[in-house]
């Protein structure tokens, strides 16, 4: 028994200790199994409790209570492991830029060895030690945010591409200024410090200053029309529970999006030019084609309205009754099922158990939370176009308005009904 609890507390996959990444990790691993086994248990109808099982009203109320409960545990396991993620990938995010530095040299020290070492090499070198060693230093005030990708990160937890390539566009410039100011500080006055400063001339960076500035307003822009949308509820925007590399091609929900796509590889393919001809000619500025500059911009452009078309608010198209089998067609009535038909009941992003749960349906001054109906592998209810909820004993007969409430906090339009006494 000894032995197998040393193992446990070891950092590997069975690890449980919760001050350490690998054991939120494994407690988020944990919860959702937890969830997962309980979902499926209900789905198959097991599990029921007998007070509630006679009725359906109060089975299914029990089901999405317990359900609702697991899925908070489960994300708050998540976040906690998003965290740990955030705070261990900070410290391989630098040991990554140091080794690149190594990897540099080396590469340096074997194209030598048939051509002798130069000035060149020294100062590429010796750029590149200054750079690791300047975002060292940002990277340790972040260590919670992800160190060096802390800049990268938005609001919603997640890589945005709006500020990852712009930042990708200002380190290679920032080495691409520094290969040739550390060789005008060893390079003595004559021939080839005049041919130094021509490389620096505006004429020849013209382009490359251009895609520069040209995608930081952009990331401004996105930032501020994101906002603009969000405040004025026609954008739903829910956090992730951490970053991931995928977020940089795919929207919120996880699907594949044309313009944040392109927007990359044009980016990728502007920059492995600029990198090329920086390896070739270090001593001066990369003199980016304005074929490419404009490519870049019209990208930038794609992706710029990308960000203003996309985001819309949950509307109500229409409220019908529940008729059961053997029912007789009637007015709805407290105590009824009724069904809510429309869209974007659920935004991008809030497909999750908990963001689920939070769904909320106004009817006349009573609020009543879908309730979680488990099907084998996920939920009949609620999804994006259809809502089903109980219309609650509390509401009084009469015209009645019924508003959807998303778990973004953005309000449907109202749609009337009658309730019958």
């Amino acid at each position: 028994m000894a032995v197998q609890e040393m193992r446990r507390s070891t950092h590997g996959g069975g690890c449980t200790c919760e001050a350490c990444p690998h054991g939120a990790r494994e407690g988020h691993r944990r919860a959702v199994a937890a969830f997962l086994e309980l979902r499926d248990e209900f789905a198959a109808g097991q599990g029921l409790p007998a007070a509630v099982a006679r009725s359906a009203g109060a089975s299914r109320q029990w089901v999405s209570d317990e359900l609702t409960q697991s899925a908070v545990t489960a994300a708050e396991r998540g976040r906690e492991a998003g965290h740990s993620w955030l705070y261990l990938l900070s410290r391989r995010a630098v040991l990554a830029v140091w080794i690149a530095a190594g990897i540099l040299l080396v590469v340096q020290v074997a194209t030598a060895l048939g051509t002798g070492w130069s000035t060149a090499r020294t100062t590429g070198l010796l750029a590149a030690v200054v750079l690791a060693a300047l975002l060292t230093l940002a990277a340790r005030g972040q260590s919670l945010r992800g160190g060096l990708l802390a800049p990268l990160v938005g609001e919603d937890n997640r890589l945005s591409t709006s500020r990852t390539v712009p930042c990708a566009w200002l380190l290679l410039t920032a080495f691409a200024v520094l290969l040739p100011t550390l060789r005008l500080a060893a390079t003595a006055p004559g021939p080839e410090r005049a041919a130094l400063h021509q490389g620096l001339e505006l004429g020849r960076a013209l382009p490359l200053l251009i895609v520069l500035a040209l995608t930081s307003a952009v990331a401004v822009l996105v930032r501020r029309v994101v906002s603009v949308r969000i405040l004025g509820q026609r954008l739903q925007k829910l956090p992730a529970d951490r970053p991931r590399g995928a977020d940089l091609l795919t929207d919120d929900a996880g699907r594949g999006s044309f313009p944040d796509a392109q927007y990359v590889l044009m980016s990728t393919v502007t920059l492995s030019f600029v990198a090329v001809t920086l390896a070739r000619f270090p001593d001066r500025l990369p003199q980016l084609p304005w074929a490419l500059t404009l490519l870049t911009g019209l990208s930038a452009a794609v992706y710029l309205a990308g960000k203003y078309a996309e985001g819309s608010r949950p509307v109500v198209l229409s409220v019908v009754r529940i008729r059961e089998p053997g029912d007789l067609d009637a007015s709805i009535r407290t105590g009824d099922d009724i069904e809510i038909r429309g869209v974007g009941f659920v935004p991008p992003g809030a497909q999750t158990p908990e963001m689920l749960a939070r769904l909320v349906v106004r009817i006349g001054s009573v609020h009543v939370h879908v309730p979680l109906v488990p099907v084998a592998g996920g939920f009949r209810n609620p999804s994006d176009l259809v809502l089903t909820v109980p219309v609650p004993a509390d509401v009084e007969p009469g015209r009645i308005e019924v508003q959807v409430i998303t778990a973004a906090g953005v309000e449907s339009n109202r749609c009337t009904i009658d309730v019958a006494e």
